[in-house]
């Protein structure tokens, strides 16, 4: 697993040990950050369920200004800790070891604004739709913002979530991706 682009491209990422665990492939990374490569204009990018972080600091090293990166799994948290250290610029990112439900309530007291969200939970956990409207109750969405979702590939979203439209959809083997824009004008 490496970081595929921008700054920090071409760098190894350690990944979490064993099974339980199903990393965003490099060519499912790739694709998805050349769909959504035109709105790396700053900004901060929240990916709630983490994982090793790979997802996140590809985000910054691509043009996002800062990150928040949160998982629930403290072997996961050490990771992307490790994975940090590797851009040499940690003043970039938060790692949060908290579920996501408290995550949320807690930027939410901070005020924070996202203008990228990442949500990839276990396949196992259904809730994305619940994360979506729970993110937007909460007012975490920057007026542009993008929600990318990676589900297994049977999952099927709705065309729009609370007043988040799809933008677009794809499928890449076993899993699925779809992407959801806020535009406030």
């Amino acid at each position: 697993m490496r970081i595929i682009s921008g700054v920090y491209g071409g760098r190894p990422l350690e990944s979490l040990p064993g099974r339980n665990t199903r990393p965003t492939g490099d060519k499912l990374k790739e694709t998805l950050f050349n769909i959504i490569g035109p709105y790396f204009k700053g900004g901060k990018v929240l990916d709630l369920y983490a994982g090793s972080g790979a997802l996140g600091i590809e985000a910054v090293s691509r043009g996002m200004d800062e990150a928040v990166l949160v998982d629930s799994n403290h072997t996961a948290t050490r990771v992307i800790n490790e994975n940090i250290q590797i851009t040499k610029e940690s003043f970039k990112f938060e790692v949060l070891d908290t579920s996501s439900d408290a995550a949320v309530n807690l930027l939410a007291n901070r005020y924070e604004k996202f203008r990228l969200i990442f949500l990839d939970p276990p396949y196992a956990n259904h809730s994305i739709e619940k994360d979506i409207e729970q993110i937007i109750n909460q007012d975490l969405l920057d007026e542009v913002a993008l929600i990318v979702c990676e589900v297994a590939s049977e999952v099927t979203l709705p065309e729009e979530i609370m007043g988040i439209q799809l933008w677009d959809e794809r499928r890449f083997g076993k899993s699925r991706l779809y992407i959801y824009q806020q535009i406030n004008q």
